[in-house]
Formats: structure tokens, C-alpha cells, sequence
């Protein structure tokens, strides 16, 4: 590997401006990762599986509908500062530029680590996932689940390291085809189900009325965590001023349309029972396809398509987590706010191998840990690997809304000149309601060791803080390379 440092400027860069709108559109969607959302997050919503116990019931389509509002509103403050900023370091800029270098510095830290654990815990994910479903469905196992993550971890370096469009053209490729399966899947259950659209929206028809609407949104957020992250490939994106608020606007409303359709889909599928949702709460999308003998809409052939189109998309959301998590990493090793390493970049492909090496590395050390340590994290009556990756995404889910919270707060200094300030001022509240909502319900009524996910997070941006305290860094790259922003620094 060929790695090259910066160029006459002394601060390094990345490929040149290759990317395109529907690349960036894929690296938000695929890493928001709707099918799976739609698989496994979507009865949180509901209510039957939340740590809580709480949420919206039959009703869940309205708290998608009120969480994609207050998303759109966050990702309207993110199209906003896209026009100004286009350097890779994403919300770790935009936080810096409304709330300071060493806020920004500290909110990074907890940016990329939430994203890193999500991407280690999506490679632990996936290999037991492949395990688990040869063994059910087809009583073969070819390989341990160890082996499974390896040969993960080793794709995840492929699609990386050989260049950015292999990564957004692997996204859109699993996303779309998994997304496209079920869409046309929710479409038929609708079309076969006794419908009742008033009540799907009807706040009265959650089990605590608005208050459970309130809980259902509290977890509808976490579907659309990773809207973001287009604004991630700034740097290696064509006219990034105009195509990444595009994308990151686009993404939230094209998949909040297609949550809207799946969530129906599965209230309706399952007659606007609580109770009958419960009974397939687990993985409600394949209780749906399976044959009418067992109350679903479909077949054994179809519970097994639906398998497979979920594994390509959880593939697709470890990709774009990865991305993300390098492109962060090596903004901060380029601004010699973390070790200069990751800011490596490989001189043929042009991307960051140092920091891509170092997510492997920390993907390494998690599957030998989920292999060896049996109880490290481990949930009661869960396979370890789901406990490992239940863990990774409550701690990282957290880690992004933080940000969230902090990004909308520094909007109304950040971008304080902006010509429609009153449009940000509105964003702002609604993207601190919303985020301020999600946080508490990550404590209120949570009991251990769920809880203990949310205050690990905080512990890591405590940490973070005082790291950057000390570490002051040089100036950031998107003040000193004229090319990575518009020079409104608010």
C-alpha cells in the first residue's frame, strides 16, 4: 500500500471530485439502512420489545410520520452548513463552527466513536446472522461464526480501500435491491389486508394515547440515524455545495415515504393488534412472509428471499458506517486532532488506509472478543453476537443523537448570518425537541443493564473532552484549504 502524505500545503486530501448525487444519496440510504430498520427496529416503535415497554402500538406509522419531520428539520440545518463547509469532517465541523474548536474537536470524538461501534458491531452482526440462518433454514454450517466475521471484515477492506464509488455503488446496489423486495412485499400486504388508515394515524389508538406517539418517536429517530453522512464525501463528491444538501434532504424524505409504507404495512398485516404483533415481535417482516398456514401473506421460498434481502441491507449499513467512520477519522488525523497515521491516504486509491486499517483492527479485536468472552455484554436469552451488536448500536444510536442535539444548538450561532435565520431558528427547536426527546427516553424508565449503554457514551465524550483540552490540533483543514469551504465561518 502506497500511501502519500499532503500535498505543497502539508495537509493531505483525499481522491478528487468523483462522486455524484446518487452516489452520496446512497452513502446516507445505505447507511440509514431501511430494510433492516423496517426488520427489527419498527417494533420498538410499535412498543412490544422496547426497553421501556412503552410506545405508539397500532399508531407507529404516525410516530414514523413526526419523526421524519423532526429529521427533516435536522437535515435541513445539515444542507445548510454543506453550502458552506466541504471538507470530510462532517458534523465535527459544523458543531466546531457554531460551538467552537474544542467542543467540535470533543463532539467528533463522539461522532466517529458511535459510528466505529456500529460498524464493529454490524461485523459481529453479520457473521452470526449467516450462521444462524444456514443452520435453521438449511442445516448446513459451513463455517463458525468467527470465520463468517472474517470474511466480512476482509469485503469491508475491499470495498474501502479500492477506491470511494466501490463503496457507494455497493450501497446502492444492496440497498436498492433489498429496499425495492420489500417495498413491493408491504405494497401486497397492504393490498391483502383489511385496511384502516385513520387508525395508523389516530393518536388515541396508542396504548398511552400521545404519550406512547411520544415514546414511539423517541425510537422512530433511530431509524433515520446515518441521514447525515453524505455530507461525509464532501470532499471526494462533484459540486458539493449544491449535490450534498440534495442528497441529505432527498434521503430523509424518499426513505421516511418508504417507513411510512413498511410500518402500515406490518400494523395492518397483522390485523391492528398489539397482541398479534407481539406474537412475531422478534422479526415481524418474516412472520409476514410466511405461508397463510402460519398467518403471514407468503411462503417458505419467501420468508427465505426476505432473509436474504435483509442481509444485503445490514451489509449495506456496515459499509456506509465504515465510510463515514473513516472519512471522520481521517479529518481528525488531518487536523492533528487525532494521531497523524489516520490521516494516511493511499497514493493509488486515494483513500484513507490509515484509518481504514485502524477500523480493521478494531473489528479484529471485537470478533476475538465476541468469540473468547463470553460474557461481555452478554443479554439473557440472546446469542451473544445479537448482545454484542445490541450493545454497539444502543451505544452508538446515543453517541449520533447527542451530536444531533449539539449541532442544532450551535446552528443558532454557526449560522447566525444565514439569510433566512428565522428557518434556522425553527429547525433548531424542532431538531432539539426531537433530540432531547430521544435522549430521555434513553434513560427515563430504562432499566440495567440497557441503561449502562447511554452513560458508557457519555463516559466516552467526557473522555473526549478532556483529550482535546490537551490536544489543541492546527488549523482545521477547512479554513486553511481554500477549496473545503466557502469562507463563511460564521
Amino acid at each position: 500500500m502506497d500511501m502519500m502524505g499532503g500535498g505543497k500545503s502539508g495537509y493531505e486530501r483525499l481522491g478528487g471530485a468523483k462522486l455524484s448525487l446518487v452516489d452520496v444519496i446512497a452513502q446516507s440510504v445505505g447507511f440509514m439502512g431501511p430494510v433492516f430498520s423496517t426488520a427489527f427496529i419498527i417494533p420498538l416503535i410499535v412498543g412490544i420489545i422496547s426497553a421501556t415497554g412503552k410506545g405508539a402500538g397500532v399508531a407507529a406509522p404516525l410516530s414514523v410520520l413526526l419523526a421524519g419531520i423532526g429529521v427533516f428539520a435536522l437535515g435541513w440545518i445539515v444542507a445548510q452548513y454543506a453550502k458552506r463547509i466541504h471538507a470530510a469532517g462532517s458534523l465535527y465541523d459544523y458543531v466546531s463552527n457554531g460551538l467552537g474548536r474544542t467542543i467540535g474537536a470533543a463532539t467528533g470524538w463522539l461522532y466517529y466513536g458511535g459510528t466505529i461501534v456500529l460498524t464493529t458491531g454490524l461485523g459481529v452482526l453479520i457473521g452470526g446472522y449467516v450462521h444462524d440462518t444456514l443452520q435453521m433454514e438449511y442445516n448446513v454450517e459451513p463455517l463458525p461464526i468467527w470465520a463468517w466475521n472474517v470474511v466480512w471484515a476482509l469485503l469491508l477492506f475491499g470495498f474501502l480501500y479500492f477506491g470511494v464509488q466501490l463503496s457507494t455503488r455497493s450501497q446502492l446496489t444492496l440497498a436498492l435491491v433489498s429496499a425495492l423486495a420489500v417495498l413491493a412485499f408491504s405494497i401486497y400486504v397492504i393490498s391483502q389486508a383489511e385496511n384502516d388508515v385513520g387508525r395508523a394515524f389516530n393518536p388515541n389508538e396508542a396504548p398511552d394515547g400521545m404519550t406512547g406517539v411520544l415514546f414511539g418517536i423517541l425510537y422512530g429517530v433511530l431509524i433515520f440515524v446515518g441521514f447525515e453522512t453524505a455530507a461525509n464525501l464532501a470532499e471526494e463528491t462533484r459540486n458539493p455545495k449544491r449535490a450534498i444538501p440534495r442528497a441529505v434532504l432527498t434521503s430523509v424524505v424518499v426513505v421516511a415515504i418508504f417507513y411510512l409504507v413498511t410500518s402500515y404495512a406490518q400494523v395492518a398485516g397483522f390485523g391492528f393488534s398489539v397482541q398479534t404483533f407481539a406474537s412475531a415481535a422478534a422479526a415481524p417482516l418474516f412472520a409476514l412472509a410466511s405461508p397463510a398456514s402460519a398467518g403471514g401473506f407468503g411462503s417458505t421460498t419467501l420468508v427465505r428471499v426476505m432473509e436474504v434481502v435483509v442481509l444485503l441491507d445490514i451489509m449495506a449499513v456496515g459499509i456506509g458506517a465504515a465510510v463515514a467512520s473513516t472519512r471522520g477519522l481521517f479529518a481528525m488525523g488531518r487536523d492533528r486532532r487525532l494521531p497523524k497515521p489516520l490521516a494516511a491516504v493511499s497514493k493509488r486509491y486515494e483513500t484513507p488506509v490509515g484509518a481504514i486499517v485502524f477500523l480493521l483492527v478494531i473489528q479484529a479485536a471485537f470478533i476475538v472478543a465476541t468469540e473468547f468472552w463470553d460474557d461481555l455484554f452478554a443479554l439473557p436469552d440472546l446469542p451473544h453476537y445479537f448482545s454484542i451488536f445490541a450493545w454497539a448500536s444502543t451505544f452508538g444510536g446515543f453517541a449520533l443523537v447527542v451530536v444531533y442535539l449539539l449541532m442544532a444548538v450551535g446552528a443558532l450561532v454557526g449560522l447566525r448570518d444565514h439569510p433566512r435565520y428565522a428557518g434556522v431558528v425553527i429547525a433548531a427547536i424542532v431538531g432539539i425537541a426531537l433530540t432531547g426527546g430521544a435522549i430521555y427516553g434513553s434513560f427515563a424508565e430504562v432499566p440495567s443493564p440497557t441503561i449502562l449503554a447511554p452513560i458508557y457514551a457519555l463516559v466516552w465524550a467526557g473522555i473526549g473532552l478532556l483529550f482535546m483540552l490537551v490536544i489543541r490540533g492546527r488549523e482545521p483543514a477547512r479554513v486553511a484549504l481554500a477549496d473545503l469551504s466557502t469562507g463563511e465561518e460564521g
